[in-house]
């Protein structure tokens, strides 16, 4: 007869082996995607209080809290470029640069991030509201590559208008004294980008600058991605800001991307940065809708 104990111990063998089994499937996948060469990049992410007032602009402080802590996960470091606080102590909108090393597979915080890029809806008891009653708001969130320096001297200064004026917030004495905030705008498309974070006037042009080139740049690969999302219908989108990609209910403690029908009931260890398994599923359907291209333009 068999013996119960080498049976359990063989049980429990196989079940490691097939987890295993999935994890090394993972990864073999996003080894075998089609590297972007912006995916080892440092980032702009771009948080904007939408829909919802003061509860829209409580989530956005939780969304930069649950990113920032993600980034310290992963070694990265923040730099915060531009802010809106709300009066509650939330973000009408926050623009934070992020850089650090990439992982084994050359992912970089742009590469990791990217798929971040769209509408995000909390569902929640706000701390304002007095019946109970569930409500829901929301916010946008846009990630851009930082563009290398070879981009930057590809923008043409004639087509820049920048003002300067002076910073609003915390920063101590000297923030309202000098106006070393600056404002830049991209004349032909009417982008902007704005920073008043740095000490000098020099600092925040040069940041200003590296925001603005990241805005026009992901324009130009959005409307590139509409062109091609004609031609295949990616689940991913294409990361349009307007597009609703993800629910964090926190009631059920559930959340939910809607781009890939992933659902977790794990939101308190999300939202507080335990971003792994999120940012790995996005990577992985990405990875099988590229392979799946390859193999028709091929097959």
């Amino acid at each position: 007869a068999a013996d119960p104990d080498m049976t359990a111990m063989a049980e429990d063998e196989i079940d490691e082996a097939k987890a295993d089994i999935t994890r090394l499937d993972e990864a073999l996948q996003l080894m075998l995607i089609p590297k972007d060469p912006d995916d080892s990049r440092p980032a702009f992410l771009e948080i904007r209080a939408g829909a919802g007032g003061d509860e829209s602009a409580l989530f956005a402080a939780d969304l930069f809290r649950m990113y920032t802590r993600y980034a310290e996960r992963c070694g990265w470091r923040c730099e915060i470029i531009s802010e809106s606080p709300s009066e509650l102590g939330g973000y009408k909108e926050v623009v934070v640069r992020m850089e650090g090393p990439t992982d084994g597979l050359g992912m970089g915080v742009y590469g990791k991030l990217r798929f971040e890029s769209g509408g995000h809806r909390v569902q929640r008891v706000p701390a304002t509201e007095t019946q109970g009653r569930i409500h829901t708001s929301a916010c946008t969130v846009a990630v851009l590559a930082e563009p290398d320096e070879a981009v930057l001297i590809q923008i043409n200064p004639a087509d820049l208008r920048i003002d300067t004026y002076r910073a609003s917030g915390a920063g101590g004495q000297h923030i309202n004294k000098t106006d070393s905030a600056v404002r830049i705008t991209h004349l032909p498309t009417g982008i902007v980008a704005e920073c008043q974070e740095g000490r000098s006037q020099h600092s925040n042009k040069a940041q200003a600058l590296k925001v603005l080139t990241a805005r026009i740049h992901e324009k130009d690969r959005s409307e590139r991605a509409t062109k091609d999302a004609a031609t295949r219908k990616g689940l991913i989108g294409s990361g349009d800001r307007s597009d609703r990609i993800r629910t964090y209910n926190f009631p059920q403690g559930r959340l939910t991307d809607h781009r890939i029908n992933l659902t977790l009931y794990k939101l308190n260890y999300i939202i507080e940065g335990d971003l792994d398994d999120v940012v790995t599923a996005l990577q992985v359907e990405r990875g099988a809708e590229l392979l799946a291209e390859l193999e028709n333009r091929n097959g």
